[in-house]
């Protein structure tokens, strides 16, 4: 293995690393370190390898967003909901560091329900929440290890 292919190697898993552990930016880390391998690898092969570990990348940030999203609707929890979860989660991001995201987006779906429906009422909403952001983090994970994967492919072919 090449110093190169190394470098890349812990770049994606700290990527993945940052995908369950949302402080670190895991799409990103392991677009960019698969496309710094192409462009010094090079050739049809590499160049495909980047392609596909993008397009998974891609279809994977897509649906980790609209399934989770689907089910929370399919559960009756509206958009309006949805987004004050989304804006808290924002919000929590910064303020508290690693978990901020995740704790934000749960409490910002309970406040909301709260408001909507009634304690007793909100906490059904709130257990959907946190299944959703589950499958979320589940959905990026799968998508992360297609693309590691279709590198490791790649390096084994080139």
């Amino acid at each position: 293995m090449s110093p190169l292919e190394v470098l890349v190697a812990l770049a994606i898993a700290i990527g993945l690393l940052g995908i369950l552990v949302p402080v670190l930016p895991g799409f990103l880390l392991i677009l960019g370190a698969i496309w710094v391998w192409a462009f010094s690898v090079g050739g049809a092969t590499a160049w495909t390898v980047a392609g596909v570990a993008t397009a998974f990348l891609l279809v994977g940030a897509v649906v980790k967003y609209t399934v989770p999203g689907r089910h929370l609707k399919d559960a009756g929890v509206p958009a309006s909901t949805q987004w004050v979860g989304v804006a808290l989660g924002l919000v929590g991001f910064f303020v508290i560091p690693v978990v901020g995201l995740f704790v934000g987006f749960v409490l910002g779906i309970y406040l909301a329900e709260l408001r909507r429906l009634g304690h007793p009422e909100a906490w059904p909403s709130t257990k959907h929440a946190l299944k959703a952001a589950g499958l979320s983090v589940l959905i990026e994970l799968a998508a992360g290890l297609l693309a590691a994967w279709a590198w490791v492919v790649g390096v084994a072919l080139t």
